[in-house]
């Protein structure tokens, strides 16, 4: 069972790393400027499902009379 966690450890832990790389490599020479400009649109476009979501009226809670 040991053996599981430690396993599991360092699968987060190259998962961890493979993140990190990417991110290094995405924003590194001429990739920086459209790395950003992407996640800028894709933070924009969450924002916008969010609000919209938080908007919308919950109809679980209709109280007929």
């Amino acid at each position: 069972m040991g053996n599981m966690s430690t396993t599991r450890k360092v699968a987060i832990g190259i998962g961890i790393a493979g993140g990190a790389l990417l991110a290094a490599w995405l924003l590194s020479g001429d990739r920086k400027k459209k790395t950003k400009e992407f996640i800028a649109r894709k933070a924009n476009n969450l924002k916008r499902v969010l609000k919209t979501e938080v908007n919308t009226p919950d109809d679980t809670d209709v109280h007929y009379v």
